[in-house]
């Protein structure tokens, strides 16, 4: 019986090269090297909406769904409290510290998934 050696196998994640459609590639930070032909060729940039947010029961968020809080929340440099229950309504999902733009009882605000759910 043959000897499979480990390091010989192909890495499902590493793509072939385009050029020689050889497998062995090495991996940059921001690039694809073919071992082979020499062939550099950029990495696939993530995309941001791939990004999934879940509310804090798990719940799929998208944007212009409904949520509403699920506890009493201070709002940050006042003295203002938004009440638990209280609805906002066409959110937007946007990337930082705060998942969630929208807009409650008229002020703009972001607020963070894991203090809603999904109405």
């Amino acid at each position: 019986m043959p000897v499979i050696n480990r390091t010989s196998l192909p890495d499902m994640n590493k793509p072939a090269c385009p050029m020689c459609e050889m497998p062995e590639v090495l991996e940059h930070a921001e690039q694809w090297e073919c071992v082979t032909c020499g062939h550099e060729w950029p990495r696939e940039v993530e995309n941001p909406e791939a990004r999934v947010v879940k509310d804090a029961f798990g719940t799929v968020l998208a944007d212009g769904d409904s949520v509403a809080l699920i506890k009493d929340l201070k709002l940050k440099g006042s003295s203002q409290v938004l009440k638990g229950g209280t609805k906002a309504k066409g959110i937007r999902l946007v990337n930082g510290d705060h998942e969630i733009s929208c807009k409650i009882e008229g002020a703009a605000m972001g607020l963070k998934a894991c203090f809603v759910r999904k109405v």
